[in-house]
């Protein structure tokens, strides 16, 4: 019970529909449901979940780790609580293409993305990356098209084979990739404005910008990237960078002073907490779900 309007069908619809317009979509990682319900309110256009992010929220690098199991379930709990389309990364398709798709597409996510990097991958900026051959990668892309029921659930290929191969070599690849059926492309680590510009040239698709912290892009303002040309910008790992940063701050603080009254103006106060969640809406089920009142909950009062 999420109280959430559109089936994932009528998502994938959306996003279709939003993808033929001019207008970039902005799509930031959720890291967890709550963090979804965030960007839906703030008025995103959909939400992302992170391969990287979700091996980091079970601690581990990453590097092909994370299970089918680990990653659908996560996407599933993230995309049923918005009406916002979700895109999830698949990273190399995990062990079958097929059952992928269609463990994803039961799931309700919108689209996937999938890259061309060996099984035991890395982080897309990071050095002495390893790709396949682009014609296992064209296998990979055709398998998933085929395995898909729905029309606009949408296959995102993304290629990191430009800091292996050089940026032309990507550009062919990136070409095969769309002649197989990948209705996105997601052209990975590239630098600069300039890069940007000469894949958006080269390629008749839709496109994709990741707009990593950390990394080997130059963070451009999402209307350079559409200005540019692009039609979608994500921030993959910032909500989860900024939850931890503040978290670390926040224990250190309460280790090293022994008592949290000098952060409390960090943290979410319980009446936003129970506004997102929308706890109110809960009295529908049971009128004596939601029988207190938050007065003062928006405040620390030292006791």
């Amino acid at each position: 019970m999420h109280f959430i309007e559109k089936k994932a069908e009528q998502k994938r619809i959306d996003f279709n529909n939003k993808l033929k317009s001019k207008k970039i979509l902005r799509i930031p990682g959720a890291y967890n449901p709550l963090t979804a319900k965030l960007i839906e309110e703030i008025g995103y256009d959909g939400v992302y979940v992170s391969g990287g992010v979700m091996s980091n929220d079970l601690g581990y690098p990453d590097i092909g780790l994370t299970t089918l199991g680990d990653v659908s379930k996560r996407s599933e709990q993230i995309a049923r609580v918005t009406n916002l389309p979700t895109i999830a990364d698949i990273d190399t398709g995990f062990k079958s293409c097929e059952e992928t798709i269609k463990t994803f597409e039961s799931c309700g996510i919108t689209g996937v993305h999938i890259e061309d990097q060996i099984e035991r991958k890395r982080c897309g900026h990071l050095d002495n990356k390893e790709i396949i051959s682009n014609d296992q990668m064209v296998k990979k892309i055709q398998e998933c098209v085929s395995s898909k029921k729905d029309k606009n659930f949408k296959i995102i290929a993304r290629s990191d084979a430009k800091n292996v191969e050089g940026l032309d070599k990507m550009i062919d690849r990136c070409k095969s990739y769309i002649d197989a059926g990948a209705e996105i492309i997601f052209p990975e680590a590239l630098r600069d404005e300039n890069e940007f510009e000469k894949v958006r040239k080269s390629l008749d698709c839709y496109l994709l910008a990741n707009m990593t912290e950390f990394g080997k892009s130059k963070l451009l303002n999402y209307r350079e990237l559409e200005n540019l040309g692009y039609n979608i910008v994500i921030y993959p790992v910032t909500t989860q960078r900024l939850a931890m940063k503040s978290v670390e701050d926040g224990l250190r603080a309460i280790f090293d002073d022994g008592h949290q009254n000098n952060i409390i103006d960090k943290m979410q106060t319980r009446k936003r907490l129970y506004e997102l969640v929308e706890y109110e809406k809960y009295k529908s089920l049971d009128e004596k779900i939601y029988n207190f009142s938050t007065e003062g909950h928006e405040k620390w009062v030292m006791r």
